[in-house]
């Protein structure tokens, strides 16, 4: 509801500047016009005038289709969100209710309700991952908001999240690699909120596995960046990204587009952007490399470590 707010003031604001700059543009034409009348007398300094103006028209309708290009995206990447959030919502809610259904009208044997109550308990955790994406969305996405600091151990999490990352994509040991090159003894503690952290490594993986297509491999290297900063390295061998996609991925609501309709991958375009909130909140960045479309992508999110 927040987010809805704070989309819908912004949207107004840029309605208005839209406006604001029209009206100018309407005034300077009238201006033009009228002082071609009164200045005709004067060649030299009509032709200064002139020149002027013109320049500004031209200046101020080039900021106008720049504003409404922009508006025009936001829109469209807001419909895609409303979309894919009804969607992510709609289907667990849709299976839900078809299995619970069935348990209420059918005798099922023992087997066959566990079955349905395995489904039902993936749906469910479908449905609160995207709900948890949405409120961290709005979360993160505040400058202003304090961060509940606390001593956090980055490896600890890098391993809880490739655990739950297996379990709920139902990959092998050897699909989810882990690269520790910092050692037994020298740790990657990092002061920061836990969950905050937590989320976006966690996306990081699950960005990873859904755009590694039929074969899943990906490796997650934790290395440091420099004497003071620790580095988590996110590598897959997926649909890659073309050097146009690279500069938008980290945007709200973006998502990269299919190869095919067919492949298209469930989602919200949330999950880069906080990446990328959480970093900047804890003193980081995020990035990503690629060598191109169908090559692979490594996504690294890097932090200060914590001062000894």
């Amino acid at each position: 509801m927040l987010e809805a707010v704070v989309s819908g003031g912004q949207r107004n604001r840029s309605i208005f500047l839209v406006g604001a700059l029209g009206i100018a543009l309407i005034t300077l034409a009238v201006a033009l016009n009228v002082g071609w009348v009164v200045a005709n007398w004067r060649s030299g300094l009509l032709l200064f005038f002139g020149v002027l103006c013109f320049m500004l028209l031209i200046a101020g309708v080039s900021l106008n289709t720049v504003f409404l290009i922009r508006e025009i995206r936001r829109n469209e990447q807001h419909d895609a969100f409303i979309n894919a959030v009804t969607h992510e919502l709609k289907t667990p809610l849709a299976s839900i209710r078809l299995f619970l259904q069935t348990l209420q009208q059918r005798d099922l044997d023992r087997a066959k309700q566990q079955e349905f109550i395995d489904v039902m308990l993936a749906d469910s955790e479908r449905l609160q991952s995207t709900i948890d994406q949405v409120l961290l969305a709005g979360k993160t996405g505040s400058a202003a908001r304090p961060i509940a600091f606390s001593d956090v151990d980055l490896g600890e999490i890098v391993r809880e999240c490739l655990t739950l990352a297996g379990r709920r994509h139902h990959l092998g040991a050897d699909q989810l690699e882990l690269i520790d090159n910092l050692g037994v003894d020298s740790g990657a503690m990092v002061s920061g909120d836990l969950d905050e952290l937590k989320a976006a490594i966690s996306n990081l993986v699950d960005n990873a596995i859904k755009y590694s297509g039929d074969s899943v491999h990906v490796a997650v290297e934790i290395a440091r960046a420099g004497a003071r900063k620790v580095a988590i390295h996110v590598r897959d061998q997926g649909i890659g990204i073309t050097n146009e996609e690279l500069k938008r991925v980290f945007r709200r609501f973006y998502r990269i587009p299919p190869a095919t309709p067919a492949r298209r991958v469930a989602g919200t375009g949330l999950g880069l952007s906080i990446v990328r909130s959480v970093a900047k909140r804890h003193g980081g960045r995020a990035y990503v490399e690629s060598e191109g479309a169908g090559k692979g992508s490594t996504f690294t999110l890097e932090l200060p470590l914590k001062a000894a």
